[in-house]
């Protein structure tokens, strides 16, 4: 008997040795360990395409291929947002939105499966229009993505949620395009507008979705844009009560004062008859850009918080502004290049974010861009009445022409009224009788108390504010910003009448 238990525990002692010599093989040799090693994806975006009209949930799924002969040890998968997102996971019949360790066999693959469950009754801080997470998957060091989209919201998607990194034309055979839905419009990669006219009326609300987008034909670029072509012009006719706001479609608190969501509104070359009128832009690369030989007005409009500058002027062939506010920009606030006839009423361009000038003007391109070489110029004539050009800076105007005063009638500019931030331009040789042109205008300095609110962004007129009664009146021009009164006979400066 004592023989057959020797027997037995030796016996069993050896499948034990064989039976962890076997994982240990299994474990140290079968997985691929490759540094170069990556999965494949079925799809590299999961969609969820239907808009949701009340409480629902929805369900698709995508593949983790292993290209490999060997198996593949999958060191991590998960959301990037992990218990908080709008999305669960089922990662290879595990409910889980973070896993590790998932082995995949050679030349096989493993099933994902997403579920997103959208309330669009819910305020947009908690379901906005575009949802957007990433899956990150992890493999012998190396990272990769699975992009999931759904939308949150009751909304008009122009020209689909299908559309990232696409482009799509709006064309009426040069009739009008009225956005008159109550329900907000959200522009969903590049939309072109030709042979039509596109009307907003008062209270359109337009959030547009930009971001990195990638195109095998474009290369990468930044996506969300509203474009002006020849042929194509925007109407935006909001009022004082409901102003028509274009911007981007991040709602949530934490982006509220975050610029670059977009890229901007841009009027190409020979669009004409674009009107602003009570508008709001903001939160995009470049608020509003006119180009060659184009027209705009702007009335009652505030553009703000944009990566690059509010206002782009070039080579336009008449702009014209009044009681509109600029402001919050990383460049120059408003910039206008190449020339063009430029009229400024009544208007506040405000440089606080940086040392660049507020307002940037020339007559000039260089047609080679390293050393400049032979230029080109345009007549540039500027004509600034009420107005404000104030910033941190030392000089918040600046004006270059590109003739070196060779010919007068190249750069022309007649200002009244206006309070302007300067100090090295009145000592500058292009402009050193730079108040023969100004008339009635004055220095701002840094000790005088100018608004209400910088740090605030609140542009309104401080109780001492050296720009009360500085203004002369203009025929047809009767209200500020806010809709208040001006004075009959010595309004102020700027777009906003100072109220006690």
């Amino acid at each position: 008997m004592s023989q057959f238990w020797t027997y037995l525990n030796v016996s069993f002692i050896i499948t034990c040795v064989l039976c962890i010599s076997m994982n240990s093989c299994r474990y140290t040799e079968n997985f691929y360990n490759g540094n170069e090693a990556k999965v494949e994806f079925s799809k590299d975006t999961v969609r969820f395409d239907t808009v949701f009209t009340s409480v629902g949930s929805a369900t698709r799924n995508f593949k983790i291929k292993n290209p490999y002969s060997e198996n593949l040890l999958i060191s991590r998968i998960n959301l990037e947002n992990a218990d908080n997102s709008f999305f669960r996971l089922n990662i290879n019949g595990q409910d889980a939105n973070d896993v590790s360790g998932v082995d995949i066999p050679g030349k096989d693959s493993i099933y994902v499966f997403v579920e997103v469950t959208i309330d669009p009754d819910q305020p947009l801080s908690n379901s906005p229009f575009v949802i957007e997470e990433y899956v990150n998957v992890e493999v012998n060091g190396n990272s990769q993505k699975v992009l999931l989209e759904a939308w949150g919201q009751n909304a008009n998607y122009i020209p689909s949620t299908k559309n990232k990194a696409g482009l799509a034309l709006l064309s009426c055979e040069n009739d009008q395009v009225i956005w008159d839905d109550p329900k907000p419009y959200v522009v969903y990669g590049i939309l072109f507008i030709d042979s039509c006219s596109l009307v907003l009326p008062p209270d359109c609300k337009i959030y547009v979705h930009g971001g990195i987008a990638i195109r095998d034909d474009i290369g990468t670029y930044n996506d969300g844009r509203i474009i002006m072509l020849k042929d194509g012009r925007i109407l935006s006719n909001g009022t004082l009560e409901k102003p028509v706001i274009i911007q981007g479609d991040r709602l949530e608190p934490e982006y509220e004062e975050v610029a670059a969501q977009w890229t901007g509104i841009q009027i190409y070359p020979e669009s004409t008859g674009n009107v602003f009128e009570h508008t709001i832009i903001k939160d995009g690369i470049v608020g509003l850009s006119i180009d060659s030989a184009s027209s705009a007005i702007l009335n009652f409009t505030q553009v703000f918080n944009h990566a690059s500058r509010a206002l782009i002027s070039y080579h336009v062939n008449e702009l014209k502004i009044s009681n509109s506010l600029f402001h919050s920009a990383s460049g120059e606030t408003v910039l206008i290049k190449y020339g063009g006839n430029i009229k400024i009423d009544y208007t506040t361009i405000a440089g606080y974010t940086n040392q660049l000038a507020a307002l940037y003007a020339d007559n000039y391109r260089c047609t080679e861009e390293i050393f400049c070489g032979p230029i080109l110029v345009n007549p540039l004539n500027l004509n600034i009445r009420n107005s404000i050009i104030a910033g941190n800076g030392s000089d918040e105007l600046e004006m270059i022409d590109g003739t070196m005063k060779e010919d007068p009638l190249s750069f022309s500019f007649i200002m009244n009224n206006c309070l302007i931030k300067m100090d090295t331009l009145l000592n500058s040789r292009n402009f050193p009788n730079f108040f023969d042109n100004c008339e009635n205008c004055a220095s701002i300095k840094n000790t005088e108390s100018l608004f209400l609110n910088v740090d605030e962004l609140d542009f309104h007129l401080d109780t001492l504010s050296q720009a009360e009664m500085k203004a002369l009146p203009i025929s047809g021009i009767f209200l500020d910003l806010d809709g208040n009164i001006r004075d009959i006979a010595n309004p102020d400066a700027g777009c906003f009448e100072y109220q006690n």
